[in-house]
């Protein structure tokens, strides 16, 4: 090992450094030489400033508390944002968007099982053969924004092109338009590029939709896509995880609010059962699809056939979990299976035909006077995850907790056994009611676990 050199050397070159550097300068140049030397400061931002009073103030506060996170945390993944979400009457549940500059909050129904973001955003929005009023519709102002543009049908990112326009033309003014199906229901609009607003956050650019015109719809919120494209609301905000917890079955505007988290950390969520997501078929990229490897009715394993469970390359079978769905669905196939061994399970309770008729639901039963007992729903999901739904959680009372109640899971035909195209199980958000659920993008799994919401 080499010896280190001794203090007075390491000074006398010190001193010869210094020497040769002073004696590059004449006596003269060192005295006209200024003592203090001034520079320009001026202010710098990522952005052209807002010119509204309070948005700019929003933008200091976000860039202050993004400044305070790198210093305490380092290069670490920002804290999760949370935002309010609200039980709606029609079986929904919403959250508050607050898209513009000024910005203008609006609500939007959660929709895991949709991509886009859109709104109604002019005063001539029309809807068709839907069972609430077009005038009673909020709708987002885009002439009132400072910070809006169109998304042009030349950009990339716009999927339907330009269809008014020659294929090879260059300068087509054309934006780029949508047609969106949702069950019996539409929406027909263009896209926008704008401005996303939280508290903690600010999301330039975002692709949301502006409607003109529904078909058949049932509610007057926008819609917040959480499925997996481009376009969703999860991925446009880069998250790794979203999460939810859904508390009310009482199918009104008057329960508390829980929280929708949007969460940037990585790695697991103590206490949670994770199941993987499947990879998607061709013709449905959107979904969330989970493996689900058997159904249960209390301790009756369902013979359903596998083939209803795992969907096929041509999308015909499988399980999709939807928040958007409010009962969930059952191809008609599996439907009669479930119920069957549900009527077996129920027999000493009064069956009411009347009722499903009336409903179009079933099977019925008339619970007064007498003590619920109503079998788990149980999935058994691939890496042993397994989610229970307790009997007064997936059953439909009429009033609240006696009387009444329905099998509510919707199906297209009970009678109908052919294998139709489509998913044949939806996981609607009435049994994912006080459930901690977590859709984690990042390492492509479910996770959830039950909670008191």
């Amino acid at each position: 090992m080499a010896s280190s050199p001794s203090p007075s050397i390491h000074l006398l070159s010190l001193f010869t450094l210094f020497s040769l550097l002073f004696s590059a300068y004449s006596s003269e140049e060192i005295e006209n030489t200024p003592l203090t030397i001034t520079l320009p400061l001026t202010p710098k931002f990522a952005r052209e400033p807002s010119t509204d009073p309070v948005v700019f103030l929003q933008q200091l506060a976000s860039a202050s508390k993004s400044r305070a996170h790198l210093l305490k945390y380092g290069k670490t993944s920002p804290p999760p944002l949370k935002t309010p979400l609200y039980p709606m009457e029609y079986g929904g549940h919403t959250i508050p968007l607050s898209f513009g500059t000024p910005p203008q909050k609006l609500s939007y129904l959660v929709d895991t099982g949709s991509t886009v973001v859109w709104t109604p955003c002019t005063t001539h929005y029309q809807c068709i053969n839907c069972t609430i009023s077009a005038k009673d519709v909020p709708f987002f102002e885009p002439q009132l924004s400072t910070s809006l543009t169109n998304l042009s049908c030349k950009n990339p990112i716009c999927n339907t092109g330009c269809l008014r326009c020659k294929a090879n033309s260059k300068n087509c003014p054309q934006v780029c338009t949508f047609y969106l199906q949702y069950g019996t229901g539409a929406e027909a609009g263009y896209y926008l590029l704008e401005d996303l607003h939280f508290p903690e956050k600010t999301i330039r650019d975002f692709i949301v939709g502006c409607t003109t015109i529904g078909l058949r719809e049932t509610y007057i919120d926008g819609m917040a896509g959480f499925g997996r494209s481009m376009y969703s609301l999860p991925v446009q905000m880069r998250v790794k995880k979203f999460a939810y917890c859904l508390n009310s079955h009482y199918f009104d505007n008057t329960r508390n609010s829980s929280r929708l988290i949007f969460d940037y950390r990585d790695g697991d969520t103590i206490g949670l059962s994770y199941t993987p997501f499947l990879k998607n078929p061709p013709d449905s990229p959107d979904y969330y699809y989970l493996n689900v490897k058997n159904l249960m009715l209390g301790n009756k394993i369902l013979p359903i056939p596998s083939k209803y469970l795992a969907p096929g390359s041509n999308a015909a079978g499988g399980l999709i979990i939807d928040s958007g769905f409010s009962y969930g669905y059952m191809a008609g196939p599996v439907h009669k299976i479930v119920t069957n061994e549900l009527k077996k399970q129920m027999s000493k309770y009064r069956r009411l035909y009347a009722s499903e008729e009336e409903y179009g639901l079933g099977p019925c039963y008339n619970f007064t006077g007498r003590k619920i007992e109503i079998p788990d729903l149980i999935y058994h999901f691939a890496g042993g995850a397994t989610m229970v739904v307790p009997g007064n959680r997936y059953f439909k009372f009429d009033t609240e907790p006696t009387g009444i109640g329905c099998f509510p899971v919707d199906t297209d035909d009970a009678n109908n056994l052919e294998f139709t195209p489509g998913p044949s199980i939806i996981l609607g958000n009435y049994m994912q009611v006080n459930h901690y659920i977590e859709y984690d993008l990042k390492n492509n799994r479910f996770g959830f676990r039950q909670q008191n919401c």
